[in-house]
């Protein structure tokens, strides 16, 4: 028994003949009656009557009709809502604080568009949690800078990012012209914390060149870290991108470290096994197509 039957029932039983029913649903003749045969034999059950070369229904028959015009409007209202789901898809991303902070609203203003029917939601926190969310298929896709290493991840390069590290107007090392790294021994400073891509890939730099530095602040918040440092707590790493602001006003400096460039990918990243969607593959697009200025 099939929505099919369903449908070749009920019409017949509202127009009150095979040949009608048939003219309706454009089908043959036959095909309505061995519908109708099928159904009746899987209940084993006489669904009409056949009198004077008229059709009626028995009392098993409007019993099933009954039943019949509940299941086929909650199939209607399925397949409209399903079309409806379609027509207004979404998209889950997970981007790093650099990205949330500096890129991700250019590419959400771009993605309103050219995918308007899209719902975006949007989650910012640090490159290893994402790179958590995306293997347990919380969120769809990944914007983060950093080195993710699980081999059941696709990484594609979007653009470069820059890290610097800064210092306030009246740092003593502000007004240093070039600063080698044995200058930046026992300084003080504020860092991100644990499974941040800023604070793994420079303090890597620090501890290969065996340098101490006295964390004086640890913040998850970009902005307190920005504001420990322009009130004189310490230096610190960003992204060249997170404080062009800060720079511009004046509020930091940053500080030219000799022979020391700290350059990394921001990549699109998604699951291996992830199935590539029409908003996947647009965003894909609008990554690919956007020039970010560093």
């Amino acid at each position: 028994m099939t929505i099919r039957h369903l449908k070749i029932f009920t019409t017949v039983a509202d127009l009150g003949g095979m040949s009608k029913a048939a003219k309706e649903l454009h089908i043959t003749q036959p095909s309505i009656s061995q519908a109708i045969a099928e159904l009746e034999k899987y209940y084993g059950v006489k669904l009409f009557e056949r009198l004077s070369q008229k059709i009626y229904l028995t009392k098993e028959g409007e019993l099933m009709l009954s039943f019949s015009r509940h299941i086929l409007d909650s199939f209607e209202q399925m397949e409209a809502a399903m079309n409806q789901a379609v027509e207004k898809s979404s998209l889950r991303i997970g981007c790093s604080v650099s990205v949330g902070t500096c890129l991700i609203e250019e590419i959400l203003d771009e993605a309103k568009e050219r995918i308007p029917q899209c719902q975006i939601s949007v989650i910012v926190t640090n490159s290893s949690e994402i790179e958590q969310l995306i293997l347990a298929n919380e969120v769809d896709v990944g914007i983060v800078e950093g080195i993710l290493k699980n081999k059941d991840l696709v990484i594609t390069p979007v653009c470069e990012d820059e890290l610097v590290l800064v210092c306030n107007m009246n740092h003593p090392l502000a007004k240093e012209t070039m600063v080698t790294l044995d200058m930046l021994q026992g300084q003080d400073y504020a860092s991100r914390e644990s499974g941040s891509a800023e604070r793994n890939q420079y303090e890597k730099l620090f501890e290969d060149s065996g340098l101490q530095l006295n964390r004086v602040f640890c913040s998850t918040n970009t902005e307190a870290i920005k504001n420990a440092v322009i009130h004189g707590r310490g230096i610190a790493v960003f992204s060249r991108r997170m404080v062009k602001q800060e720079v511009e006003h004046g509020e930091m400096v940053v500080i030219p470290v000799r022979n020391v460039a700290v350059k990394r990918n921001i990549d699109f990243v998604m699951h291996k096994n992830k199935y590539i969607s029409n908003e996947i593959q647009m965003m894909q697009k609008i990554l690919t197509e956007l020039k970010f200025e560093n």
